[in-house]
């Protein structure tokens, strides 16, 4: 599936999208609200700006994503791998980051600065040397995060 098919079919009210690859892709500015991207492949996929509020990216592969600037409200990354992404100025409010891989061994680390995390579920999250320079996390879960060097 293309990124065009994929809004098509958005459109016309389709949300489950589980295991799509659209690695590369440019979905810049879209909205995908409340979609099942679950166990996705968005590896260097450009999201910035896009609207996934509630949208379901459990387990999905987004590293080297660009999520900056990008609505991710209630969303669900549990699982996740965001080694390499940018979130930048990034809306994750509530949003479920449970044992999500932020960083990767020898490669750089993800991006979260000025990003809103206030009560975000970092539960057991591989933060190491994630960069959360102004990042807010206001009433945010992170028992047996690992932020050593964050």
């Amino acid at each position: 599936m293309n990124v065009n098919e994929l809004l098509t079919r958005y459109g016309a009210g389709e949300r489950d999208f589980r295991g799509i690859d659209l690695t590369g892709a440019d979905l810049s500015g879209q909205d995908l609200a409340e979609a099942n991207l679950r166990e996705a492949h968005l590896a260097r996929a450009n999201l910035e700006g896009a609207n996934l509020m509630g949208t379901n990216l459990r387990e999905a592969t987004l590293s080297g994503a660009n999520l900056s600037h990008s609505k991710l409200v209630l969303g669900n990354l549990i699982g996740s791998d965001l080694s390499d992404a940018t979130l930048a100025h990034a809306n994750l409010m509530e949003v479920g980051l449970r044992g999500a891989l932020l960083p990767r061994a020898n490669l750089s680390h993800a991006f979260l600065e000025d990003a809103n995390l206030n009560e975000a579920n970092l539960d057991e999250c591989h933060c190491e040397g994630t960069n959360l320079a102004r990042a807010s996390l206001n009433r945010a879960h992170l028992i047996s995060a690992n932020l050593e060097g964050a």
